[in-house]
């Protein structure tokens, strides 16, 4: 059977060249990294902590999770000073990343950050005695 059309000649294919690694640079979220307005101490703080945050920033959004997984994991994992100390290094980053963000927080938000942060602290209290 035919169609009566015309048969196309193939093009050639073509090999695939390697697909070359693009970092995508993620834009910062906001027109500033200082709160307007701020308290002195509270200016200082965020400039303290302007170059951590960049930097965490500039890793691929999954890295930094998956640190706080690997020592929360490490810390109840480890029996004694070395789980503690993991732990207490969660509820550090927890309480760093609270205060930077405190004041866009609402007061149930607020809340939930302290015990958040008390909570890791029983825990790393908890393992350190074991």
């Amino acid at each position: 059977m035919t169609s009566n059309r015309p048969v196309r000649p193939r093009q050639p294919v073509r090999p695939r060249q390697p697909v070359r690694a693009r970092r995508r640079v993620r834009p910062l979220p906001g027109q500033t990294l200082y709160t307007p307005g701020a308290s002195s101490a509270r200016t200082a703080a965020e400039r303290r902590s302007a170059r951590p945050l960049l930097y965490l920033h500039q890793l691929p959004a999954w890295m930094a999770p998956v640190l706080m997984v690997v020592l929360l994991i490490a810390g109840l994992a480890l029996r004694g000073p070395a789980g503690g100390v993991a732990l207490v290094g969660v509820a550090a980053v927890l309480g760093w990343l609270a205060s930077m963000s405190w004041p866009r927080l609402s007061a149930p938000g607020r809340l939930s950050r302290i015990l958040a942060v008390l909570v890791v602290l029983a825990v790393a209290g908890v393992q350190a005695t074991r």
